[in-house]
C-alpha cells in the first residue's frame, strides 16, 4: 500500500481570502494588468483580463505554494497553457510574492525577465514556458503522473483557451488522463468565446462541450468565470469524483473589467486608449 506523502501547509503562509476580498483583488490585479500593458505599448489584453478571477481564485485561496520556497517538491502546480494571457498571470505572480512589482514595468522591453509569453527560466514561481498553444495539458498530465508516482498528494491546474482546444493534443493528453485515472489533474477552460481570427462558434465550433469532455472520461463542471462563488465550490474538494481528472468550464467574457472592449474578438491584442484606460480605473476602483 502506498503511504502518500502529505502536502505540507505550514510553508504555505497566506492567509486564505474570501470570496468578496477575492473579488477586490482580482480587480486591483486587473488594474495592475492594464497599467504594465499600457507601459509596454500593448499586449494580449483580452483574456488576460477574461481570466483573471479564476487565477485569483487559484493563488489567493486554492494552491499550496510558497513563494520563499518556490521549489518545494509538494508544492501544486500551475501551468498557463495559454501563454499569451501572461499579462495577467505576472501581476499575479507578483501580488503573490513571488516576483518584485517594480519589475512589472518593464514588461515586454529589452532584457526584461517579462514577455508576451511566460519564461519558467526567468520567472519565478511559472512551472512551464508556453505560448505555442496545446501543450499544456499533455505537459500537466506528465506532472500529474509523476506526483502520484512520487507519492505526493499535491494538484496540477491547467488553464486553457477556448480557442486552443481545437489542438489535437489536447484531445491526446484529455485520453490519456482519463485511461491512467489521473484525478490530481484538473483542467480549466478560460470560454470567452472568442479567438484571435473570430467568434469561436464562426472559426471552429466547439459544442457540444460538456459532452466532448464527458465522452472522453473526465468530470465535468460548467461555471460562470467571474462568479467568484461558484468559482470556489468548483476549485475546491478536489478530485470531484475519484479515478477521474476534472475539467471546469468556466464562461467568461473575453475583457472583462473593460466595458468598451467587452466581448469583443478584436481586442485579443491592443492598447486602449488614454479615455479608455481612465474609465477603466474609475470602474475597476469603484468595484473594488
Amino acid at each position: 500500500m502506498l503511504i502518500t506523502k502529505k502536502r505540507n501547509w505550514r510553508n504555505n503562509k497566506l492567509k486564505k481570502l474570501n470570496s468578496m476580498e477575492l473579488v477586490k483583488k482580482a480587480n486591483e490585479l486587473r488594474l495592475l494588468s492594464l497599467e504594465m500593458i499600457n507601459e509596454a505599448g500593448g499586449g494580449h489584453i483580452g483574456g488576460s483580463l477574461s481570466a483573471m478571477d479564476i487565477m485569483t481564485a487559484l493563488y489567493f485561496n486554492i494552491l499550496n505554494i510558497d513563494p520563499e520556497n518556490p521549489k518545494k517538491k509538494d508544492r501544486d502546480r500551475f501551468i498557463l497553457s495559454a501563454g499569451h494571457k501572461a499579462a495577467g498571470y505576472i501581476p499575479v505572480l507578483a501580488e503573490r510574492g513571488f516576483l518584485d512589482k517594480k519589475l512589472l514595468a518593464t514588461f515586454n522591453k529589452l532584457d526584461s525577465p517579462f514577455g508576451m509569453h511566460p519564461d519558467m527560466n526567468k520567472i519565478s514561481g511559472c512551472e512551464m514556458s508556453t505560448g505555442s498553444l496545446g501543450h499544456g495539458l499533455a505537459i500537466g498530465l506528465g506532472m500529474a503522473l509523476a506526483l502520484r508516482m512520487d507519492n505526493y498528494d499535491s494538484r496540477v491546474f491547467v488553464l486553457m483557451g477556448d480557442g486552443e482546444i481545437d489542438e489535437g493534443t489536447v484531445w491526446e493528453a484529455a485520453m490519456g488522463a482519463a485511461h491512467h485515472s489521473t484525478d490530481n489533474l484538473i483542467a480549466i477552460v478560460d470560454y470567452n468565446k472568442c479567438s484571435m481570427d473570430g467568434p469561436i462558434n464562426q472559426i471552429i465550433n466547439i459544442e457540444p462541450i460538456e459532452e466532448k469532455w464527458y465522452s472522453f472520461g473526465w468530470e465535468v463542471r460548467r461555471i460562470n468565470g467571474h462568479n467568484m462563488d461558484e468559482i470556489l465550490t468548483a476549485l475546491s474538494n478536489l478530485p470531484n469524483e475519484k479515478g477521474k481528472p476534472t475539467v471546469i468550464i468556466a464562461d467568461t467574457i473575453k475583457g472583462k473589467g473593460v466595458s468598451s472592449i467587452e466581448g469583443d474578438y478584436h481586442w485579443h491584442y491592443g492598447l486602449l486608449s488614454d479615455k479608455q484606460l481612465l474609465s477603466a480605473r474609475k470602474k475597476l476602483g469603484e468595484e473594488q
